[in-house]
């Protein structure tokens, strides 16, 4: 039996007396693309931030890749294997497209330039991580961005050099917060291509938020967690959440408050 490269168990997180998730667990494989979907408020956005540690949970346990990261730090969960992207980008918009993608691969030496002089080998990694940033770029089709400034870029051009940022820490998992929202609809199609070939061809396990439900329930999802409440609502193929009338009346009844 094969470990699961995440697993979440009986997830708890209050703020106060508010709890935002309440029991939550699930499991996903390796190379599995997985949705989360639910109503604005449903605690999407708050399990993202306990999985990823910053948030620290209330009660239940994380696993990532069959070591239990419960109570690690961000970097410490990176370490392991699971990396994360945000709703809102943050690229460093004065830096170009191949700059931003050669800022997080682990393990570099440092800033000071006369210590990696005088590292045996950092001219060789630094023409590897060059490489390796040039082949992200083709993968996501967007080499011919690659010295364009973060701040030249519409805001489907910042979701994917944002997940290609993401990719130059080696990740066997990812959690993907709204990796198209405010996206125009052919480049939205294009970065769920793009993510479901990662997963197809190189078995990298994701994790992806979505609010609108009608989007992700037409791509090619393998499995979908529907969130309300902070529970879990249901599970199951986007045949059988379309089919589900609980899921209908869980977006029906949103009340439009902000996501947590």
């Amino acid at each position: 039996m094969t470990t699961p490269a995440l697993r979440v168990s009986g997830l708890t997180k209050d703020f106060g007396g508010l709890r935002a998730v309440d029991g939550v667990s699930f499991q996903i494989e390796e190379g599995e693309f997985i949705g989360l979907i639910g109503p604005n408020g449903s605690g999407k956005t708050t399990t993202f931030n306990c999985i990823s540690g910053m948030l620290e949970s209330t009660t239940g346990t994380i696993e990532v890749l069959g070591i239990n990261a419960t109570g690690m730090r961000p970097d410490q969960i990176q370490r392991l294997g699971l990396t994360r992207t945000f709703q809102h980008t943050g690229l460093w918009r004065e830096m170009t497209v191949v700059e931003n993608l050669l800022v997080p691969p682990r393990n570099q030496f440092g800033s000071n330039p006369l210590l990696a002089l005088l590292r045996p080998g950092s001219r060789n990694a630094e023409k590897h991580r060059i490489s390796d940033a040039y082949s992200v770029l083709d993968l996501l089709e967007i080499s011919h961005m690659a010295h364009n400034l973060a701040s030249e870029l519409s805001g489907g051009q910042s979701k994917l050099v944002d997940i290609g940022r993401a990719l130059m820490s080696s990740p066997s998992f990812l959690l993907l917060d709204e990796p198209v929202a405010g996206v125009a609809g052919p480049l939205a199609e294009k970065i769920f291509k793009n993510l479901r070939e990662l997963t197809s061809n190189q078995g990298i396990g994701m994790l992806v938020i979505e609010h609108n439900m009608d989007f992700i329930l037409r791509r090619d999802i393998d499995r979908v967690i529907v969130m309300n409440a902070g529970q879990i609502l249901m599970e199951g193929t986007p045949d059988e959440i379309k089919r589900s009338r609980d899921v209908v009346e869980a977006y029906l009844g949103d009340s439009g408050q902000a996501e947590e």
